[in-house]
């Protein structure tokens, strides 16, 4: 059986922790830094905190960013997603579904629970 130590995977979800700096709301998935946090974006927060490495439920290890109250809403539209960007290095990092998508209007803030970011042990 293939096995992954959490060293390993620790490791590729240390950079979340140490880089990622900017939370979006965007209006679909977005695959790359500009549209995630430009042609994409509905709002978004530099007020990022993400937990060190942990062990993840089911197996394999996780982060946990903390969750966000008071981002900035920049455009009028259905947030559906979320991406967490390094912006020094204009990288997209994650991205992932809402929970439930929000409707959102320019001027307002928005706010999301506490989501997880994991990979699971190999099967």
């Amino acid at each position: 059986m293939a096995s992954i130590a959490d060293r390993v995977l620790d490791n590729g979800l240390t950079v979340l922790d140490t880089e990622a700096n900017r939370v979006d709301i965007t209006s679909a998935e977005s695959t790359t830094f500009a549209e995630a946090t430009s042609s994409q974006t509905l709002g978004n927060t530099t007020t990022v905190t993400i937990s060190a490495p942990a062990d993840r439920t089911g197996g394999g290890r996780k982060v946990t960013l903390s969750a966000i109250s008071g981002g900035s809403v920049t455009a009028t539209g259905t947030a559906t997603h979320y991406a967490i960007s390094d912006t020094t290095n204009s990288r997209l990092l994650v991205t992932g579904a809402l929970t439930a998508s929000q409707s959102v209007t320019t001027g307002n803030t928005f706010s999301l629970e506490a989501l997880d970011v994991g990979i699971p042990d190999p099967s």
